[in-house]
């Protein structure tokens, strides 16, 4: 068996491993912890938007290398050829996301989606772009890569620079609709959450007729770190698991003794809504809302960006046409109910990665994933479980 095979079937394994392990671990929902009024659609995933396909490749190898890439993307068919409309929010810029300005002047994507640690997005979207050169319908043109990143160094050696093509052409062919793997798994594998280990997570709602009936999903790669403070559903699960902002500061015989790293958050938001550019930049506004019902401050050293698209067939453009363009486009006044949608799957994206996240550790270190048990009396003391039940019924319009 040559060292590339063993090398295969040790990442095999240690894949299966960690995938049986995800499943011993629950989702919100599992556990009772319900977020907001609307329902969430039938994965609750961002995969419910019709198109949205998700792929990982997780990366472990050695003793210091705990990463990994996920893919997301956006719809069917060439996307360079036919982009789909998309706008991206900074909520604060340290970070390295690539592919920014061309969205800004745009409007579009078109490209899938790559998450990924920190010093790997070069070679990332050097392979992204491999990949989108052998699409059928392609040809000689410039493309336009979106990777995004979060900081894993905690356990990662991300100075290796271990993301080769052949894991992001992994990630982008498993793609899939569907359930999403969550937790510690492809760009989520070495990320850090309120002191816990994070990960992957999604979240999906799904308005009623009467607003609508529009999808929106949401994915997020959580990094969220040491200068926040977790609250769940209203609850103070940090402070009653004495895991708190700036507790070194109150417990250090002096504030000079403090240490403090800040962290990162990429957060993907689909919609089958008939949006544009302008009104994706109003909804992708809103991911920042959810991440604060969780804790989120938007740190100093964060990177927290939003990347928000809309998979709506009649808004979906060819790339070159000299006809113009006739596309809906809801009304403001119609807005709400689906930034709401927006915020509530934000929100609980990122209490799905942090249930599901699993502990991992390295020779750099150890994230240590949180304790569900606890957390569960915790969100009962404070009687935010089950408010799907305890609360006053809803109709459906």
């Amino acid at each position: 068996m040559s060292l590339s095979t063993r090398l295969l079937v040790i990442f095999l394994f240690i894949s299966g491993a960690a995938a049986a392990a995800d499943n011993e671990r629950p989702r919100a929902r599992d556990i009772g912890l319900v977020v907001g009024v609307f329902p969430a659609g039938e994965h609750n995933a961002i995969t419910d938007v019709a198109g949205v396909k998700v792929g990982h490749s997780t990366i472990i190898e050695g003793e210091d290398i705990r990463t990994g890439v996920t893919a997301i993307i956006p719809a069917p068919g060439n996307l360079y050829t036919h982009p789909v409309p998309a706008r991206i929010h900074i909520g604060n810029g340290y970070g390295k996301l690539i592919g920014v300005s061309q969205v800004h002047e745009f409007g579009e994507l078109e490209t899938p989606i790559l998450l990924t640690c920190t010093l790997c997005v070069w070679k990332a979207a050097d392979a992204l772009r491999e990949w989108n050169y052998r699409q059928p319908g392609m040809g000689e043109h410039t493309i336009n890569p979106i990777v995004g990143e979060i900081n894993d160094s905690v356990v990662n050696n991300m100075w290796a620079q271990p993301v080769r093509q052949e894991h992001v052409f992994a990630a982008l062919e498993n793609a899939s609709s569907g359930p999403v793997e969550e937790g510690s798994v492809g760009g989520g594998t070495g990320s850090q959450t309120y002191h816990w280990k994070g990960g992957i997570g999604t979240s999906s709602r799904v308005l009623p007729a009467a607003l609508g009936g529009y999808s929106v999903g949401v994915l997020v790669q959580s990094n969220l770190l040491a200068g926040a403070t977790l609250t769940m559903n209203g609850a103070p699960v940090g402070r009653e698991l004495n895991s708190f902002a700036y507790k070194d500061v109150f417990e250090a015989s002096s504030p000079s003794a403090a240490t403090k790293r800040d962290g990162s958050i990429m957060m993907v938001i689909a919609t089958d809504a008939p949006l544009d550019t302008r009104t994706l930049d109003r909804l992708a506004m809103r991911a920042m809302m959810g991440i604060a019902r969780t804790g989120a401050v938007a740190e100093n050293g964060s990177g927290d960006y939003v990347i928000a698209f809309s998979t709506h067939p009649d808004v979906r453009r060819k790339r070159e046409s000299n006809e113009p363009l006739m596309t809906p486009e809801l009304l403001n006044a119609s807005m709400d109910p689906l930034f709401t949608a927006a915020i509530e799957a934000t929100e609980e994206s990122v209490y799905n990665a942090l249930l599901k996240a699993t502990t991992v550790e390295s020779s750099r270190g150890r994230l240590t994933a949180i304790p569900v048990e606890p957390v569960k009396e915790i969100l009962q003391k404070y009687r935010v479980l089950d408010w799907d039940k305890n609360l006053p019924p809803q109709s459906n319009p």
